[in-house]
């Protein structure tokens, strides 16, 4: 632990747990009801409502290698050139061999997709992939239908939960090893307020981190607060410089911010074509699959022709859909359109890059386990290794499934004890400043401008100096003799969250010199492979540094616990500049 936390009052309540799980997506959902089944005292909290998260936005579905002719093997080689050569191969083969199993499981559970006339369940291409190996439900609504299906499981067992909860810090007994979290109920339900639940396993299935940007398909509580959490604990992330920019998200206008509606990719995977102002596709020859290329690939090209244009967007065409194709196969994109006055079915889609998916997070090994004993990750805040530079296309519901289903049957094995948890360490007052929450936008400006789909060694530092600013102007106000320093409260700990995982991004971003997967750097535009082949490790220190580490290899590598450092005292928060980098 590093004894740094976030301010907030002490907890007035608590409960007692052998699992609390940490978020309601796919990843969450199926680690609590696994560790349920087996008998383990489980509590489920989330930010917002059970089925509020990224999961029931998912669109495009769940890949997995069940069409006749397909095979683990092919899914996995797919998913290692998306990866641009940082994937770690013993979890990609974990995903794709389980990967099959865990979505028939999950039809077992009531989850309903898409078939044929003649009952096989229907499969979809999406890019990067080579074979048809996307189920799908309700067309475009597979997210929905997973969230369904998983949020009546856990009312049918009655699992208790918490929801519009937000998740502070992590309780660590006297060794360090994790004993529960601290959280804040939003005025609903029967807790209110800050309280506890004290457990000797931690799940975080938080999601990702999409708001530290002005323009993204992520929901508002995906505010990277489970990887601020594991940061301030003393856990390692990893990769949080490959933040994946999907490339057909609806444009909707150069000031618009906040979540964007998700044009698919599988609206490509059926034939639509990325076009100019004058019709012209592009994407042709630069890639042998074309619209379907891997999504970095993509996202750069329309960047590319956005800059060449001059224009602020590009233009997905699939009018020759017809009505039908549409109204059946994408009916909530067709809805999303025509509700900002765009009619697929005559005129071709404005289109632009936003951010989608952070491709980094938590380092867990393949059993979800952190550097934190008791600590485990899953879904979108954790980094496994599967996606390394670059998600493949619809793998990311598949490994909230398979890794789910691991963490539950390493936390069954381990049998916690819920007295275990009775040592919990309560949160300690941080010194360090909250921020407002009018701050929030400013940062995502910070973001989009320096550390966006394209990125350069002069926007990263000016990035970085702005961030740090922020961080003094807050510290200046807190030391003032009448201070006028944020309240503790959702809005103040979401923001101070933004701006610690935009700190590490950033500097993650600037030591990555060279272009990989969706980390484009326009100054260092060619792959370094005998450099950068690497994984950037990063931890937080109690003496408040940022420690950067590459792996040896391109290999994910050992993760270990790390040693319990003295938390007798909290630090404040980092600031940019206290960045070391080990050999």
């Amino acid at each position: 632990m590093t004894g740094i936390r976030l301010t907030a009052p002490a907890p007035g309540w608590s409960i007692d747990a052998d699992v609390v799980v940490v978020g309601s997506g796919v990843a969450g959902l199926t680690t609590a009801l696994r560790c349920a089944a087996a008998g383990l005292a489980t509590v489920v909290v989330t930010k917002a409502r059970l089925d509020d998260g990224s999961t029931r936005w998912a669109q495009g579905g769940i890949a997995a290698a069940l069409g006749e002719g397909d095979t683990p093997q092919q899914h996995l080689d797919d998913t290692l050139v998306a990866g641009a050569g940082l994937c770690d191969e013993a979890a990609v083969r974990t995903l794709v061999t389980e990967g099959p199993d865990a979505v028939r499981r999950l039809i077992g559970t009531g989850a309903h997709f898409d078939t044929t006339d003649s009952g096989d369940i229907a499969l979809a291409r999406e890019g990067g992939h080579h074979r048809r190996r996307i189920a799908h439900a309700g067309g475009d609504a597979t997210g929905a239908e997973i969230s369904r299906t998983l949020v009546e499981a856990v009312r049918e067992a009655a699992l208790h939960t918490v929801e519009n909860a937000l998740v502070l810090d992590l309780l660590t007994d006297d060794e360090g090893r994790t004993a529960g979290v601290t959280l804040h109920v939003m005025g609903e339900g029967q807790h209110d307020g800050v309280g506890a639940v004290r457990a000797p396993a931690v799940v975080l299935a938080t999601g990702g981190m999409g708001q530290v940007f002005s323009a993204t398909t992520n929901p508002a509580v995906s505010t990277g607060d489970g990887v601020a959490l594991a940061l301030r604990a003393g856990a390692e992330v990893s990769d949080l410089e490959f933040v994946q920019f999907h490339p057909t998200v609806l444009f909707l206008g150069a000031d618009s911010e906040g979540q964007q509606p998700l044009v698919s990719e599988a609206v490509r995977g059926e034939g639509a074509h990325l076009v100019d102002a004058s019709g012209t596709r592009f994407m042709t020859g630069q890639h042998e699959l074309a619209e379907l290329a891997p999504r970095d690939i993509v996202a750069k090209a329309i960047t590319r022709q956005m800059q060449l244009h001059g224009t602020e967007h590009m233009y997905l065409d699939a009018r020759h859909f017809g009505a039908e194709m549409w109204e059946q196969r994408f009916p909530t994109i067709l809805a999303a359109c025509r509700a900002h006055g765009i009619d697929p079915v005559t005129e071709p889609i404005p289109v632009a890059p936003a951010a989608h998916y952070a491709s980094g997070g938590i380092r867990t090994d393949l059993r979800g386990r952190t550097t934190v004993p008791g600590l485990y990750a899953c879904g979108e805040v954790a980094c496994t290794g599967v996606h390394g530079a670059n998600r493949l296309a619809s793998n990311s519901l598949l490994e909230g499934l398979v890794f789910a289903e691991r963490i539950a049957a390493d936390i069954v094995e381990d049998r916690p004890s819920a007295g275990a948890a009775t040592v919990g360490r309560l949160p300690l007052p941080a010194p360090s400043p909250l921020l407002t929450p009018e701050v929030r936008a400013t940062i995502q400006r910070i973001m989009t401008r320096g550390a966006g789909v394209l990125r350069s060694v002069e926007s990263l530092a000016t990035a970085a100096e702005e961030l740090e600013a922020l961080h003094d102007s807050a510290a200046r106000a807190a030391g003032e003799a009448e201070p006028k320093v944020a309240v503790p409260g959702v809005e103040s700990w979401e923001v101070t969250n933004l701006l610690l995982v935009s700190r590490v991004l950033v500097a993650a971003a600037r030591r990555r010199k060279e272009t990989r997967g969706c980390h484009w750097r326009e100054d260092r535009p060619e792959r370094d492979d005998e450099n950068w082949r690497r994984h950037l490790v990063v931890r937080l220190t109690p003496e408040r540094q940022l420690v950067l580490r590459r792996t040896e290899t391109e290999a994910f590598g050992p993760v270990r616990p790390a040693q319990a450092p003295d938390c007798a005292a909290a630090a404040p928060l980092i600031h940019p500049a206290d960045v070391t980098e080990e050999p």
